[in-house]
C-alpha cells in the first residue's frame, strides 16, 4: 500500500489552518514564508495576489530544501489582497491605518483577491486567482471607533475580518465567502484534487 501523500502549507495563518480543517485536510507541516509584500509601482491587485502567492511558494520550497525535509510533498501557498478599484489596502499594524481602511470601505463595494500556488511532488506549479465582491454598509463614527478599539483588524488584509465582528458590516457578497476569510475552499480543493491529492480520502474514515 502506497504512503499517503503529504501536504505542506506555506503559511502559519490560524484562519487558513481552520479552513483546511473544515475541508478535512490537515497539513503535515507548516513553512511560513517571510517575504516583502510591498506592491510594485503600478501593480494591480490581481497581479499582486498571484505574485505574492508564487513568491511564498518559492520561499517555502527553498526552506524545505535547505532543511532536507518534506521532499515529495505537495506545497500550497496563498495570499489575499483587498482593493477598492486599483487601490490596494494594507494589512494594518497601526490603528490609524485600520481607521483609514474602514473610512474607505464604508458604504462602498470592494474586491478581495486570493492567489493560490501549488507545487506538486514532481515540481510542477499550478496557480489560480479567486475574486469575491463585497459591499459594506455605511459605517457610523461609533462603529468605526469600536471596531478599531477591538483590534480584530491587526494584520488582516483590508483591515477587517469578515468571520468576526466585521461580519455585521457586510450587506452584499458575490463569490466565495471563504475567499474573504483567507482561503477559497472550493477552488483550493479543486486545485489539490486536480493534481491527485486525495482530498476526500479521510471524509468517510476520520482519524
Amino acid at each position: 500500500m502506497s504512503a499517503r501523500p503529504k501536504l505542506v502549507l506555506a503559511s502559519g495563518s490560524p484562519r487558513r489552518l481552520a479552513l483546511l480543517a473544515q475541508a478535512g485536510i490537515e497539513p503535515d507541516a507548516l513553512l511560513p514564508a517571510d517575504i516583502d509584500e510591498t506592491p510594485e509601482r503600478g501593480e494591480l491587485p490581481r497581479r499582486l495576489a498571484l505574485r505574492l502567492a508564487q513568491e511564498k511558494l518559492t520561499a517555502a520550497d527553498g526552506r524545505r530544501k535547505a532543511g532536507g525535509e518534506h521532499e515529495g510533498a505537495y506545497l500550497l501557498a496563498a495570499d489575499t489582497v483587498v482593493a477598492v478599484g486599483r487601490r490596494i489596502l494594507p494589512k494594518p499594524d497601526l490603528a490609524e491605518e485600520a481607521a483609514d481602511c474602514l473610512r474607505l470601505l464604508s458604504g462602498r463595494a470592494h474586491r478581495v483577491y486570493t492567489g493560490l500556488a501549488l507545487m506538486t511532488p514532481k515540481g510542477g506549479v499550478r496557480t489560480r486567482l479567486v475574486e469575491t465582491r463585497v459591499r459594506f454598509k455605511r459605517l457610523s463614527r461609533e462603529e468605526m471607533d469600536a471596531y478599531v478599539a477591538a483590534r480584530e483588524w491587526q494584520g488582516k488584509a483590508g483591515g477587517y475580518a469578515i468571520q468576526g465582528l466585521a461580519g455585521v458590516f457586510v450587506v452584499k457578497l458575490v463569490g466565495s465567502y471563504t475567499n474573504v476569510v483567507g482561503l477559497p475552499l472550493a477552488e483550493t480543493v479543486a486545485l489539490l484534487a486536480g493534481e491527485r491529492f486525495p482530498v476526500h480520502q479521510r471524509w468517510g474514515n476520520p482519524e
